[in-house]
């Protein structure tokens, strides 16, 4: 299928089981891999077998169907226009389980703010403090992928976005040396990465650095620091430990959580990562979250 397509907005997950993952991604339905799904999926085999293309990683990535797929399509999460299109890796340019995250964004981002968003990919957590009236440098270290984020900005009509292609530790360090300072700070690091220049970035090796560049870069009065990753292995508490270390001193609160795919009522959740998030103003009491006081 040629052309982009257009039809029924926004994300679903429809059934999760067996190692895999059954999504709705506006009016194309996907079958990829997800090795949490260690339960029994409820949807009958004739459900997943409906789905518009599959993808699997048993043999190499793979996938079966995908010449019926459009070359690209757009869909709309919660008012945020992204433009998608299947990858070599079985991607498509959107990570929904941060979608409570970018709720989150839009609503603590404040007009005027300076808000970095590293290892930023195709940019949902940019464009999410950028519709708040944020002013957003988004920094990732591949072209392609920024490219990507900047279609989805001219989609949704943004340009109070900065776009940069490095490598996240050179760039901080720049940044300390030149003064910059940013009242929020976004991050979702790979479990292993390449920078532009040939560096590689290995997650348990390199967080806790590149959170301590984070601290040299935050304003006098910094706002929040957003921390997720799909590292295997890597907890909430585990994220909330070394982000807790890397603000320490500066008051507020620390709290974290699972990063979820969600579906209709009745569809079981989906863990897919984890979260912490620093806040200067203690949050709110939830159940569901667990917090740690820095005062």
């Amino acid at each position: 299928m040629s052309g982009p397509a257009t039809g029924s907005d926004g994300y679903e997950l429809l059934d999760s089981g067996g190692g895999r993952k059954l999504e709705r991604f506006g009016r194309v339905t996907l079958a990829r891999p997800c090795a949490q799904a260690v339960w029994r999926p409820a949807l009958p085999p004739e459900r997943w077998a409906a789905a518009d293309a599959s993808f699997d990683r048993e043999d190499g990535n793979r996938w079966s169907g995908r010449a019926r797929l459009p070359d690209h399509w757009t869909i709309s999460v919660d008012g945020t226009r992204f433009h998608l299109a299947s990858t070599d890796f079985g991607h498509l340019g959107i990570f929904p389980e941060q979608r409570r995250q970018w709720e989150w964004l839009r609503r603590a981002a404040r007009p005027g703010d300076r808000i970095l968003n590293l290892f930023a990919y195709s940019g949902g957590s940019s464009l999410a403090p950028a519709r708040a009236g944020a002013a957003v440098t988004h920094l990732d270290a591949s072209r392609g992928m920024v490219d990507w984020a900047a279609e989805n900005a001219r989609l949704n009509g943004l340009s109070n976005i900065r776009w940069i292609v490095d490598d996240a530790h050179k760039f901080l360090r720049r940044e300390e040396r030149r003064g910059s300072r940013y009242d929020g700070i976004v991050l979702d690091p790979p479990s292993y990465g390449r920078g532009a220049g040939g560096e590689t970035y290995v997650f348990e090796r390199d967080l806790p650095r590149t959170l301590e560049l984070c601290r040299a870069v935050v304003s006098d009065k910094p706002r929040f620091v957003l921390l997720s990753a799909h590292t295997p292995g890597c907890t909430a508490q585990v994220l909330a430990n070394v982000l807790s270390q890397a603000v320490d001193g500066l008051g507020g609160a620390v709290e974290c959580g699972e990063m979820l795919l969600e579906g209709a009522p009745g569809v079981l959740p989906l863990p897919s990562g984890a979260w912490a998030r620093w806040t200067a103003s203690e949050p709110a009491r939830d159940s569901a979250k667990r917090q740690t006081s820095l005062r």
